[in-house]
């Protein structure tokens, strides 16, 4: 095996341990790490817990004395600054590593710096980028240069591109095994976006169910005219999950008294204004007032298309089922952008595509 193939081997690897703090490293980055002695790797770490031990640490606790004079392979740059744990760049260098591989430097201005600390004092750090890593901690990136949440919208859809029936039917396009992986993302996301033709239409509770829970979701509903009845499973459920609901100014002022019913019942009902606008506010205003960093959208065409026209959905997480609609009248994905002209399309590009029982499971990134 070459160096150049090595390299992207262990790195890979981290890449791998990292994806398990899904839905516990967060706000943090999600990271990995692994010590390689002599072609082996003797010792392997992943950020688990915002709060808790970063991933060099856990890597360099189980390598013990192995990790002196071993490579380390790390997805993001090893910190440099005192927060709830110590910096990763001093942990290393007390266990005596001779070399320090990363694939992406840290954006975080407050942690950055790292690879000075390392090279000062006599290790060999090398910044070794990768696309896949860099769609690792697209996420993370994101959230410290833009201050707004990761945005992944979700949908099933038949064949030929129907979400449900002209009537409306849904339940189920995706099947059982697909469903389960969605329950497992609900509880690893802080918030769940949803609009009121998908709350009329099939009245959901927009929680965690059969899986273990990472993180309580808040659930979120554009409702520009406060129409949410009190009645609804997303109300009768707040005490399982929190929820928000977003609506216009002029609703607020005009129906008080449903406001005040709400809030009575543990909601939290905030104005937002129209459009594109009022979509980024609401984003905006999760990730500083609520600490929202990553948002999974279950909702109806129309405000996923509000989404993607506005350049607000980072990803795409698409079930894709064995049946054919053939329905002209049946709902699509995504509505209301209608471009004339294919070059005013919005534009992704394919991360993974898997089987998940019987559908097809697609992650598409935002290209550009």
């Amino acid at each position: 095996m070459s160096a150049e193939a090595a390299v992207r081997r262990f790195l890979l690897a981290a890449a791998r341990l990292a994806l398990r703090g899904h839905g516990g490293a967060e706000p943090n980055p999600m990271v990995g790490c692994v010590i390689v002695r002599d072609g082996h790797v003797v010792g392997r770490g992943w950020h688990r817990r915002c709060g808790e031990a970063h991933a060099e640490v856990n890597a360099l606790a189980e390598a013990g004395d192995r990790a002196r004079g071993a490579t380390a392979y790390v997805t993001l740059e090893p910190c440099n600054h005192h927060g709830r744990t110590g910096p990763c760049s001093h942990a290393l260098i007390a266990a005596g590593v001779a070399r320090v591989v990363f694939a992406t430097r840290d954006p975080n201005p407050t942690a950055t710096g790292g690879m000075q600390v390392l090279e000062a004092a006599g290790i060999d750090a090398v910044h070794h980028p990768l696309p896949e890593t860099d769609d690792l901690n697209a996420p993370f990136v994101k959230r410290v240069a833009t201050r707004m949440p990761w945005v992944t919208a979700k949908w099933a859809q038949t064949l030929d591109g129907a979400i449900a029936t002209r009537s409306g039917e849904s339940q189920w396009i995706s099947c059982e095994t697909s469903r389960r992986r969605v329950h497992r993302e609900r509880a690893r996301v802080d918030a769940i976006l949803t609009g009121m033709g998908t709350v009329r239409a099939d009245d959901p509770r927009l929680t965690a169910r059969g899986t273990p829970i990472l993180r309580r979701a808040r659930r979120v509903v554009v409702d520009r005219n406060l129409e949410l009845d009190p009645s609804s499973a997303l109300v009768k459920t707040i005490a399982q999950a929190p929820l928000t609901v977003a609506c216009s100014r002029e609703a607020i002022a005009g129906r008080a008294s449903h406001a005040d019913v709400l809030r009575a019942a543990g909601a939290d009902v905030l104005a937002i204004d129209d459009g594109a606008e009022g979509l980024t506010a609401l984003l905006r205003d999760l990730h500083a007032r609520l600490g929202v960093s990553t948002v999974l959208v279950e909702a109806g065409g129309g405000l996923l298309g509000k989404l993607v026209d506005a350049g607000l959905v980072d990803e795409l997480w698409v079930f894709l089922a064995p049946i054919v609609m053939g329905d002209a009248e049946a709902p699509a994905p995504v509505r209301g952008i209608d471009p004339v002209r294919l070059a005013d399309c919005t534009r992704w590009r394919t991360l993974s595509m898997a089987r998940s029982g019987d559908d097809v499971e697609l992650r598409l990134r935002r290209r550009g």
